[in-house]
């Protein structure tokens, strides 16, 4: 059936959207029970979950790629906010993971850099949220190194260097801060329930991450109303005054 002319007319829906840049922690955050599909399900018709994860990269490369999966072009007037989530792969050592190690004073530099390239199209750092890498359960990390035949790679008192650094950088640039090293670890408890490998996120780390950014984000989009009518809400007879938008 062709569309009429008022259709035609009718205005584009403007989407909000947040998106979720990182590592493998975020790339894996939209699997089953995942805190990016967890983030989505509260958000449906309200806000995109957009998922920006990279496995295995560093703050090196993902300053490189940024530009190229946000820019002016990609409707960044509707973005609400930017989760930006490196570490877990910076903090590996150089001896035994040269390839992803990136030196502590870089890895600070290339957060800054991100930072100061979202600003400069206009997503202010209001809108932006760091999150630490979580911390390093060593036993059962290098249980999944010595089975690929190396080497434990990551210690998490050298994790815990790159959160401060995070944190420090995020007090620096006036953008908000999910520390999630501490939190995980807070009154010492035992914080291996929270990660199914050592390193990536459980069922209830994943909970764990989804509660706490929540808090961050609910404030933002708050006031975000349902997007287009709820069905009953739509005139039957006549659905385009309903559903057309102001022309």
């Amino acid at each position: 059936m062709a569309l009429s002319e008022a259709a035609l007319r009718s205005q584009p829906v403007s989407w909000p959207r947040i998106v979720l840049f990182g590592d493998s922690i975020t790339e894996f955050s939209f699997q089953d029970n995942g805190w990016g599909v967890l983030l989505a399900q509260k958000l449906v018709r309200k806000c995109d979950v957009l998922n920006r994860g990279l496995s295995g990269y560093n703050t090196r490369w993902a300053n490189i790629v940024l530009p190229r999966l946000i820019s002016r072009s990609s409707n960044v007037e509707n973005t609400i906010a930017v989760t930006i989530f490196f570490g877990a792969n910076d903090s590996a050592l150089k001896d035994v993971n040269s390839n992803q190690h990136i030196p502590l004073k870089e890895y600070a530099d290339n957060l800054k850099s991100m930072i100061q390239y979202l600003k400069s199209i206009d997503i202010t750092e209001d809108k932006i949220i760091l999150i630490t890498p979580p911390p390093l359960y060593e036993p059962a990390w290098e249980k999944e190194c010595i089975a690929k035949g190396d080497k434990l790679n990551r210690f998490n008192s050298t994790t815990g260097e790159y959160a401060k650094a995070c944190v420090q950088v995020a007090r620096d640039c006036g953008t908000e801060v999910l520390d999630l090293w501490t939190l995980m670890q807070k009154n010492n408890q035992d914080f291996s329930s929270y990660l199914s490998d050592g390193l990536h996120l459980s069922v209830l780390g994943n909970n764990f991450l989804a509660a706490q950014l929540w808090s961050l984000l609910e404030k933002k989009i708050s006031t975000l109303p349902m997007l287009l009518p709820y069905w009953r809400d739509v005139d039957h007879q006549n659905p385009e005054v309903s559903l057309r938008g102001k022309s």
